[in-house]
């Protein structure tokens, strides 16, 4: 379904390689898509160079990161970007997926049994979650399209271990980085450094790299209305 010849050359041009085993199964993974959304609504974008460029290049750009590594998760992961893409970029991760939505959950399941690759799929909310067996567990969470940064590092934060990463996905995150550095700290991580990108349309891509330095209070994380109505 995508163009073989366009994407390789895209991806030269961000120093990205992929091989081809790996085109083929982000090739299933694009045609999966395309039709299970016509009964279950996962994406917008539909069309062979948009996926190319803003879910496999924009979820590329998160895997190619040397931090990404040994237990990711990938909260709110909706239609798997960009867990499943990072999982077929590095097979040697351990990959959780966080979804609250049933169909949603069912078609990631589908996909990774299609795609003939494994990772664990969990029907919760992020902040339902960390109160669970998986608080601070990971070494990597990642969010791409969720929630404000405020929101998103409460939501994120409680579910990596000391020493770990919280790899923020946005598109222009400097405005939302400011006002959010008081939740990244109360919730023991701190800010590292912004990776900036542009898409082949130009438009802006980020990752706010946090790192976690300590344990999470245990107040945290509140109940998604409060996380939402009185954001850190």
């Amino acid at each position: 379904m995508i163009d073989k010849n366009r994407f390789f050359e895209t991806l030269k041009k961000y120093d990205i390689q992929i091989t081809e085993q790996q085109f083929v199964q982000l090739d299933k993974y694009a045609e999966i898509l395309v039709d299970y959304n016509q009964k279950v609504n996962l994406t917008a974008i539909t069309d062979p160079e948009g996926i190319e460029n803003k879910h496999f290049l924009d979820s590329l750009l998160f895997a190619k990161n040397p931090l990404v590594k040994g237990k990711v998760v990938d909260v709110g992961t909706g239609a798997g970007f960009p867990g499943i893409v990072t999982k077929i970029f590095k097979p040697e991760i351990e990959l959780t997926m966080i979804e609250p939505t049933g169909k949603r959950c069912t078609f990631l399941q589908y996909a990774l049994d299609t795609i003939g690759i494994k990772a664990n799929v969990v029907k919760e909310r992020a902040e339902e979650a960390a109160r669970k067996g998986f608080r601070e567990q990971y070494d990597v969470a990642t969010a791409r399209a969720v929630a404000d940064m405020r929101i998103l590092s409460e939501y994120c934060i409680p579910l990596v271990k000391v020493g770990g990463h919280f790899i923020a996905m946005k598109g222009d995150g400097e405005k939302e980085l400011s006002p959010a550095t008081n939740a990244i700290n109360k919730l023991g991580a701190t800010f590292i450094e912004i990776n900036e990108f542009n898409l082949p349309d130009e438009s802006k891509r980020c990752l706010i790299v946090c790192k976690k330095d300590k344990e999470t209070p245990k107040v945290y994380p509140r109940n998604g209305g409060k996380i939402n109505k009185s954001p850190l």
